[in-house]
């Protein structure tokens, strides 16, 4: 499985399996190892979401990708009930949270996510427009795994939200 040049290649693998089953049984071995990641994104400003689903597609981050539009659908989503109690099992591997929302804020879905032990391992990270102390501190004593700000500007903005990605969604490789 060597490419001209005589190094391996995985496009040329590719190629090769639509001609040959045995080298098709190697491709779909190494597509297993694949682990697809899933990102919770709550967020009620239909802007922000916007431009963080361009960004995704933009950036080098590749997972599933589910909305909740205020802290009371984040809750309903992660506990499955109401609109969300049909959805499969299972837990985002990320929740990318604002703070400032109605019906239920940030703060009270990161609060309640973390004291439930359920919950409480799936990271958190604070995603808001605010800059605030008392929300930093809020957040920390909460349990959030990390705070970030958004950026002004879009390259900054794809560039934030690849950074994110990369570092809590990696795809892991199985043994």
């Amino acid at each position: 499985m060597s490419t001209p040049s005589g190094g391996s290649s995985l496009t040329t693998l590719h190629v090769k399996c639509l001609h040959c089953a045995g080298h098709f049984r190697v491709l779909a071995l190494a597509e297993r190892k694949a682990v697809i990641k899933h990102l919770l994104i709550v967020e009620d400003n239909e802007q922000d979401l916007e431009l963080a689903r361009v960004a995704l597609e933009l950036s080098d981050v590749r997972c599933a990708v589910s909305v909740a539009r205020d802290g009371a659908e984040a809750l309903d989503f992660l506990y499955r009930r109401g609109a969300y109690a049909g959805r499969p099992e299972g837990h985002p591997d990320l929740v990318l949270l604002d703070l400032k929302m109605p019906r239920v804020n940030g703060h009270e879905v990161l609060c309640t996510i973390k004291e439930d032990e359920t919950l409480q391992t799936m990271p958190v990270v604070i995603f808001t427009t605010s800059n605030l102390p008392q929300d930093r501190a809020a957040s920390a004593a909460c349990g959030a795994n990390e705070y970030v700000v958004k950026p002004e500007g879009f390259g900054a903005f794809v560039e934030t939200i690849n950074r994110l990605g990369q570092r809590w969604l990696a795809l892991e490789q199985s043994a």
